[in-house]
């Protein structure tokens, strides 16, 4: 079980928004930015005592918290400043070009994520989540800003693909497995004595995958695969933090259920996305040339692993 420039060419359909290939790694923020605030937690207030503190040990010997940060920044640490290191380049080129992401633009790209995607995990909360697409929004129109695509291309997609704009009602939700009926009322007396929904899933849930994660399975809705549809109808019904009772599954397992966000279904119309339809079009426009990294030297960005 899984809780677990000009163009009059049209991309092929697709259920997943348009992406091109200088784009992926950087998207890969999604991860590395949270790698970056473990670095950022680890590195503040350093002195001699917090070098050598011990953080594990095998067989006896230690393995001191400097060690660990020397092998976590071998391994992740190009690929964190580097992405760090293009988004405040983006940022400075929207300020230079002024360049803005409205919160209705993130309502939207959140809602589209969400529905045509279908279940979606980041890591992130709502609010990270939100602040992670502004990002990427910011991205994209500074990466595209030269492209012209004509306006009889974007109605023509729109049409073909208007369906895709239909968005379903989506829910953030997390979610605890338990065995047997007996374990399930005894995280439910918990979670009523004030334990918290994600202590708990880490703590008792037997879906390791989503347990791990706080209970957190991302965004879902009465298409998504691989989370069963009793789960889903249980949170069709709940509010926002409300929880559910046990709900008997149909492995014979019982799933405890809680609603962090919902999305309405909503209809858009052509107005309402035609500058997303236009920007996904010139994305796919971009030569491979096309990167963050080729507004460095506008911006002066600099960082030492260019450096002898």
């Amino acid at each position: 079980m899984r809780f677990n420039r000009t163009n009059e060419t049209e991309p092929t359909p697709t259920k997943r928004r348009l992406k091109t290939k200088p784009l992926i790694a950087l998207l890969g923020i999604l991860f590395t930015m949270n790698v970056f605030w473990l670095f950022h937690w680890l590195f503040i207030d350093r002195s001699p005592a917090v070098d050598t503190e011990e953080v594990a040990s095998v067989a006896g010997e230690p393995i001191t918290r400097a060690e660990w940060m020397a092998a976590m920044e071998r391994q992740v640490g190009r690929e964190v400043l580097e992405d760090l290191v293009n988004y405040r380049v983006m940022e400075a080129a929207a300020d230079e070009y002024d360049i803005k992401v409205e919160d209705k633009e993130v309502d939207l790209e959140l809602a589209l994520i969400t529905s045509i995607d279908g279940q979606q995990h980041s890591g992130l909360d709502t609010e990270q989540t939100r602040k992670q697409i502004k990002r990427e929004l910011i991205l994209e129109k500074v990466l595209t800003k030269d492209i012209v695509i004509k306006e009889s291309a974007i109605k023509k997609y729109f049409e073909k693909n208007e369906t895709f704009f239909h968005v379903l009602p989506a829910y953030r939700i997390s979610v605890i497995i338990s065995s047997t009926k007996k374990e399930a009322d005894q995280v439910a007396g918990e979670l009523k004595d004030g334990s918290t929904f994600s202590a708990l899933a880490k703590e008792r849930s037997i879906d390791l995958s989503s347990g791990n994660l706080g209970g957190d399975l991302g965004y879902v809705n009465e298409q998504t695969e691989d989370v069963g549809v009793t789960i889903i109808e249980a949170a069709e019904k709940l509010k926002k933090d409300e929880v559910s009772k046990p709900i008997e599954l149909k492995d014979g397992t019982y799933a405890i259920v809680t609603v962090l966000e919902t999305i309405k279904k909503r209809d858009f119309t052509y107005s309402e996305v035609k500058d997303h339809i236009k920007r996904q079009l010139a994305l796919e426009q971009l030569p491979e040339s096309v990167t963050p990294e080729a507004f460095w030297k506008e911006f002066d960005a600099e960082w030492f692993y260019g450096k002898n």
